[in-house]
């Protein structure tokens, strides 16, 4: 039990040295099951986690929008080497985009050259301050809006020439569903991952829906630039000079309109549906083997401004070897207003560890620590 150990310990170091709320792992080894707990469920009651609460998963439904469209290829509906322009022509032949040059395993791996579209004007003006959350928090963005989101600023780089993490390929992504099979994102979701795997606690969240099922903790965020920051100039590699100043009490943000999520992250789940979900992508149980290889066919993230010591799949990551000694561990995982939850375990998917903050990303120190404490690795550069 010495790793059960050694992860709660970095849960209440976490919880003490960060500003979380609270912070839950659920952990899967074998026949082993462990879960571990630190700080609050709500702010004001001091209600304490538990197990089976409900959460946003973020971009951790990436990895559900490459399932769905892996089992369409399977289905030979779709191949990974269509370009955009075969099933959505002119959506991408604006902006200095060529439609006919993206291909669906570009817009997947994050190599599209579409920007980071969570740093568009467009989205970042209503949410980029307390004062533009609060207001706009409710707003529901269409699918309409989310694919003109997705061009509204030029490309980073050629098709396939560097990893750049954009929820925009995956707009696209989610439209091309839609249009070869004639279902919402959402039923398609549902008929080829949540129910195959027995998902009873997973589903993609409605436009409609603005919060969460019970049980669930109370999400707070601190994701805010200062008051008068310009959306306009706001880089990957400026936006943490520009967030506000640290100190500043957590805002509630519970609930809110998700629909700016749509298949680049819109997912709600459970840390023990979420172990389920890893397991069947990293074992191959859900897809065809040859579907699986494309999966788990990886690129660089070095340059892209993401985790660390990664390399991307098709809406997942693997550690990168180099910084692991040489140990193979996979992983999905995500942040939004509120949440953040990742995965990781082995390939054979025998053991994993599950996580969810009722915050957002803070830092990508406490994945590791937990990674090291379970793993018994050393994640360095």
């Amino acid at each position: 039990m010495a790793a059960n150990e050694n992860v709660q310990q970095v849960l209440d170091q976490t919880v003490a040295q960060l500003g979380i709320p609270g912070i839950v792992a659920e952990v899967r080894d074998g026949d082993r099951t462990w879960f571990g707990t630190a700080g609050v469920a709500d702010l004001e009651t001091r209600a304490p986690r538990r197990p089976g609460e409900y959460f946003h998963a973020g971009s951790s439904g990436k990895a559900f929008t490459a399932a769905v469209m892996l089992s369409l290829e399977a289905e030979g509906l779709v191949s990974l080497d269509d370009t955009v322009n075969a099933h959505l022509p002119g959506v991408l032949d604006v902006n200095g985009y060529a439609g006919d040059k993206i291909n669906i395993r570009h817009l997947l791996s994050n190599t599209s050259g579409l920007f980071a579209t969570g740093i568009a004007p467009e989205v970042s003006h209503r949410y980029a301050t307390r004062a533009g959350f609060a207001e706009h928090r409710f707003d529901r963005f269409t699918l309409d809006e989310l694919l003109r989101v997705a061009v509204s600023q030029p490309p980073v780089g050629a098709p396939g020439e560097r990893f750049e993490y954009s929820n925009g390929g995956f707009y696209i992504a989610g439209a091309i569903i839609e249009k070869v099979t004639g279902n919402s994102y959402a039923e398609e979701v549902d008929r080829r991952v949540v129910r195959p795997l027995g998902l009873t606690h997973t589903r993609v969240r409605p436009d409609e829906e603005t919060g969460l099922p019970e049980p669930h903790a109370r999400g707070y965020s601190t994701l805010f630039f200062k008051d008068g920051a310009d959306p306009s100039t706001i880089t990957p590699a400026n936006w943490e000079s520009l967030m506000e100043e640290p100190g500043l009490p957590p805002l509630d943000v519970t609930e809110y309109n998700s629909s700016l999520g749509y298949s680049a992250g819109n997912v709600v789940s459970t840390t023990g549906d979420m172990i389920r979900f890893f397991q069947a992508m990293t074992t191959g149980s859900l897809l065809p083997p040859a579907q699986h290889r494309e999966l788990w066919t990886t690129v660089s993230t070095e340059g892209g401004y993401w985790m660390p010591h990664s390399r991307y799949g098709l809406g997942m990551f693997e550690l990168d070897q180099r910084a692991t000694g040489g140990v193979t561990l996979r992983g999905v995982g995500g942040s939004v207003w509120g949440s953040y939850c990742f995965v990781v375990g082995t390939p054979d998917g025998r053991h994993a560890v599950a996580v969810h903050t009722n915050t957002e990303w803070k830092s990508w120190d406490p994945m590791f620590q937990i990674i090291e404490a379970e793993f018994g690795v050393t994640v360095s550069g």
